[in-house]
This record gives structure tokens, sequence and C-alpha cells, in this order.
């Protein structure tokens, strides 16, 4: 997967409480079993007004010229609950997202977005708003830059960054663009020496029957 260091971009609001998985990518929309073609049916319910003829409801906020090429979600508390379809994440990245802040994520949903280099950032509801209140004076030059290596938000400068947590495995994984197969074959050769040692102090258990 495509490794991430550091984001700048404009950040779309959609702070909304417990959007699940379904909302995020119906049923209906997974017409597929590749990463691909599902960019069309992110946030359907909420995105067309008829989502089988693709009508725009021109209330949402992607469907809005201020968000355009937006690549950084501000959501609400329990963002990704409900099933746990890994096409709510790679319908996010197909779509052109990098990151989603919000004050908490379901762990599944969080699971899946760590495998597919989808940054997930949590941050506390005042701390969303404030972002918020800077980026809608002017949504296309108030960009926000994400920098995964000092794990900091930056946004208005007056302010100063703001700092986030991030579980060093999932940081390095990120970072590196390494999934948990990848990131299991960076210490090979430490297997390979622990299961030497281990022959020769446990030596009956390793032991072949006929």
């Amino acid at each position: 997967m495509m490794p991430f260091s550091q984001h700048l971009g404009v950040a779309a609001p959609l702070l909304r409480d417990n959007i699940d998985t379904d909302t995020i990518i119906p049923s209906r929309e997974m017409r597929t079993v590749s990463r691909t073609g599902l960019a069309a049916g992110l946030f359907a319910p909420w995105r067309y007004t008829d989502a089988e003829a693709r009508t725009p409801n021109s209330t949402f906020v992607l469907n809005s010229a201020d968000y355009d090429g937006a690549s950084i979600l501000l959501a609400g508390q329990n963002f990704g609950c409900g099933s746990s379809r890994e096409h709510a994440v790679w319908a996010l990245i197909e779509s052109g997202f990098r990151v989603v802040i919000a004050p908490s994520f379901a762990t599944i949903f969080k699971n899946n977005a760590l495998r597919n280099g989808l940054l997930t950032v949590e941050l506390d509801r005042s701390g969303i708003l404030e972002i918020l209140n800077w980026v809608e004076a002017d949504p296309q030059r108030h960009r926000v830059e994400v920098d995964l290596e000092q794990c900091a938000l930056r946004h208005d400068v007056a302010l100063g960054p703001t700092s986030f947590v991030v579980n060093p495995d999932s940081r390095k994984m990120l970072l590196q663009g390494l999934d948990e197969i990848g990131l299991t074959e960076q210490s090979l050769d430490s297997i390979a020496a622990f299961e030497s040692n281990d022959r020769k102090r446990r030596s009956w258990a390793h032991l072949r029957g006929d």
C-alpha cells in the first residue's frame, strides 16, 4: 500500500455520530469484489436524491464545490460502526480520502483502515470544531496538514499544531506502507534465531513422528 508521511488537503465536515458502514457504502453498491469501482457508491444514501439515477443531493457536503477534491473527512463519534465490510475503507480511498478525523472509531473499521493505508486520527469534538471553524471560512484555501511523522495536525498558524496519538506499530506500518505480513517479514531474522534456539532448548518439541 502507499506509504503515509504528510498530507495537505481539503477537509470536509460530516459531523454525524454513528455513521455506519452501510451508509458509507450500502450493500447494493457493492457490485464488485475488487477494491475499485466503489467510489460512486460512497455515502450513496446521502449523496443522491435518487441513488439508481445518481441524482445529486445539492445539500450534501461532498457535492458542494467548496469541498471539491476533499481528501480529509471530519466526522463524528463512533465512525465506521456496523458491519465489518472492508469495502467502506476501499470506497473512501478510491474517492481520494487519505485521512478521517473523528472522536472515536469502530474497532474493525479502524483496523481495516490501517491495512489499506487510510489514517484514522482520534481527536476530541472541541478540537474538530476548532478545525472546522477555520476551514469553513474558505475550504479550498484553508487546508489541513496531517503530519504522521510528528503526529501533528496543522491548520490555523496562529493556533499552532494539534498533537494526536497513534499506536507505534500502526504508525510504522503506515509510514512504511506495510500491512501486517510486511511488518512481520521485517522480523524474519529474529524469528529464525528464536526457532533455532528453541530447537536446541526444547528439541523434544520439534521431533516429528513417523
